[in-house]
Formats: C-alpha cells, structure tokens, sequence
C-alpha cells in the first residue's frame, strides 16, 4: 500500500497526474490534517482544541491530502522520484510524508494486481 500525506493540498492535481503517468490505478485520496494544526489553529481563535476537524479545517485549508493506493514495488521505485520532483525533499518540512505498506491480500484488483488469485483465474 502505497500512501502519501501531502502538505500542499494546491499540488494535489500535479501529484495525481504523476502518480497516474508512473503507472498508479485506483488512487484514493482524502482530506486531512494533523493534530498540531488543530491545536494551533484552536489556539489562535480560542476555540476548543478538537471542535470539530472539518469545522476547523474547512475554514482557511489547514488540511492536507492523503492518498492512497495498492501498488507492486515497481510502481513505487517509479512513484518516489516523480513524487519528489513536485513536492520537493520529503525530509524538509512543509511537504509531505510518503510510506508504504505491506498488502498481505487484495481482493478486487485483478485488473492492477497481476499476481492476484483473481488475475490468474481470468488468464
């Protein structure tokens, strides 16, 4: 599993379009924000710390973008390069994390997962 919490949520369509050339299928991304952004914003508006993320965020984009998607290592070694020609170094701040993570099974995915169970039934 391939997943990104981008910081820039304006790079977001630049980030996707990359993804999609290197060869990502299905990406799924949703709106987020860490704790620390909450707290600061809460701080400065003296609100209660968790009022509410999305009241909180939605207000002036203090959110990020996470996106995910089931990748083969392959696509990662294309993606990690791409990714970073947008963002810039993922060790500077105010940019973004990228990880993966093992998928141990997948189900729904013959079509981007050619070692699936399901894949090789349709061979």
């Amino acid at each position: 599993l391939l997943v990104m919490v981008l910081d820039d949520p304006t790079l977001l369509n630049q980030v996707l379009e990359a993804w999609t050339d290197a060869g990502v299928r299905g990406i799924t991304v949703l709106d987020s924000t860490g704790v620390e952004r909450l707290r600061r914003r809460a701080a400065r508006n003296d609100l209660p710390t968790f009022l509410g993320f999305c009241r909180l965020s939605r207000a002036d984009r203090y959110c990020h973008c996470t996106l995910f998607a089931v990748v083969n290592e392959e696509t990662v070694e294309r993606v990690v390069p791409v990714t970073t020609a947008i963002v810039g170094d993922l060790n500077a701040p105010h940019t973004g994390i990228l990880f993966t993570l093992p998928v141990n099974q997948a189900w729904g995915l013959a079509e981007y997962c050619p070692q699936s169970p399901e894949a090789q039934e349709t061979k």
